[in-house]
């Protein structure tokens, strides 16, 4: 395993500052806020697995990021219940869901700055015991508007976890070592989205919509138990960011200005977004456009998280054969592809055409999503907190935008979810090879 720490001196720091980025006389904002960037090891030797903090960090930081599924498709199950219960429309109780995304986009751009500035714990335990509080504001709602504000608040405290959990991996491993790691989350977060729905169907059974909101809260006390006593400090004092609002913002300038990072974060939100899609759209192609069971169309769902979880572990084990650059532009040749299949078996009107191109695209993703972020943190060590709140934020508004598109295209067909995972991927692709560049180490 290989890991690096930004240098604590300033001398040290700008000698490792790459000549392209160094002028004559005196630097520019944009120059003293952007950190070193720190390519991955060499190909050809291989980096031992990850295994600082242990499996168990693994598996909190892996809680800590599947927030987002969690608040998103525990509750789905009871949208008919709470149509009735708060005498709401559909649409009025969907918004809850665009609110908490929101809110999720927002905690994580607000919370990354502040993770620089005052380490990573207690930003975290401070989000973690304000989900849990919201939780329960969510639960003793009254109206649909009640809820949507509520869920705003609870996704904002989301969003905190989420973005402290992968600074903390960044803090810890860089190159290929935090790509591999990125990939173990997906043992998590990949199941988390099958798992999330299936609770909230359990829950239930035995009470109101109000109870999966109570079930939350307990989520949210016990992660908050295990941060508190397993989660380690991983920014030390020396390596915070000293500065204000103002410091924020050049950072931010600088994350922005450096084309390569967008690139990646571009590509990671775009992929994103075709995920999105699916999952937005994916119940009511396959059961009412295709006429499949429940049981058939759960079937399809968890073979597609399964997939995503194999392809992510797959994904540590060829990092050091392909590169992290290289194997992340290959997979997302494989979905395209896929992703075009998807579009011609949709026309078609095959419903297990479009099965097997989606088990193939979102399988990818478990190769796209943590070598995108890996290598999009890896130029920026120094601010990894504000550069996976920009990440972050850039995934969350991205998928936001891509769930409308699918309602729009009408609702006798695939062909819409087909045409906004196919549309996303190839602009994924588009982002990589336009934006970035191969450093010949990755």
């Amino acid at each position: 395993m290989t890991s690096s720490t930004s240098p604590c001196n300033t001398s040290a720091y700008r000698a490792k500052v790459p000549a392209e980025i160094v002028l004559v006389g005196r630097p520019s904002v944009a120059q003293t806020a952007r950190p070193s960037v720190r390519p991955a090891p060499d190909r050809r030797t291989p980096t031992a697995e990850p295994r600082r903090g242990g499996a168990g960090l693994l598996v909190l930081l892996g809680l800590l990021t599947a927030f987002g599924p969690l608040s998103l498709d525990m509750y789905l199950p009871a949208f008919p219940e709470m149509t009735r219960d708060l005498g709401a429309d559909q649409a009025q109780i969907q918004l809850s869901l665009t609110t908490c995304l929101i809110g999720m986009a927002l905690g994580q751009l607000v919370t990354g700055p502040l993770s620089d500035r005052w380490g990573r714990r207690r930003p975290v335990l401070a989000g973690v015991a304000a989900y849990a509080v919201l939780s329960l504001v969510c639960a003793v709602a009254p109206n649909a508007p009640a809820l949507a504000a509520a869920r705003f608040a609870q996704g904002f405290a989301g969003g905190m976890g989420v973005v402290v959990a992968r600074a903390v991996v960044r803090d810890l491993h860089s190159g290929r070592a935090a790509a591999k790691y990125f990939s173990r989350l997906t043992l998590v977060f990949g199941v988390a989205p099958v798992a999330a729905p299936g609770v909230g169907s359990l829950v239930l059974r035995f009470g109101s919509w109000r109870a999966v909101f109570v079930t939350l809260a307990v989520i949210g006390v016990l992660l908050a138990a295990a941060v508190a006593w397993r989660l380690p400090e991983t920014l030390p004092a020396d390596r915070r960011s000293g500065g204000g609002l103002r410091d924020t913002l050049r950072t931010m300038r600088a994350l922005t200005a450096d084309r390569v990072y967008v690139g990646y974060a571009l590509t990671q939100g775009l992929a994103f977004a075709g995920l999105f899609a699916y999952i937005s759209g994916s119940s009511f192609v396959f059961q009412d456009v295709f006429g499949l069971s429940e049981g058939a169309y759960s079937l399809i769902f968890g073979l597609n998280a399964l997939a995503l979880v194999a392809t992510g572990q797959a994904n540590a084990r060829l990092l050091d054969r392909f590169g992290t650059r290289t194997l992340l532009t290959r997979t997302l040749v494989v979905g395209v592809v896929a992703a075009a299949g998807l579009l011609a078996g949709a026309a078609g009107g095959s419903p297990w055409a479009v099965a097997a191109c989606l088990f193939v695209f979102v399988g990818s993703l478990g190769m796209v999503t943590p070598n995108s972020t890996a290598l999009g943190l890896d130029r920026h060590p120094r601010h990894a907190g504000t550069a996976a709140a920009l990440m972050g934020t850039i995934q969350s508004v991205v998928g936001a935008l891509a769930a409308p598109l699918v309602g729009l295209g009408g609702d006798g067909s695939a062909v819409p979810m087909a045409a906004v995972v196919a549309g996303a991927v190839a602009l994924s692709l588009t982002a990589v090879l336009a934006l970035t560049r191969p450093t010949g180490t990755d």
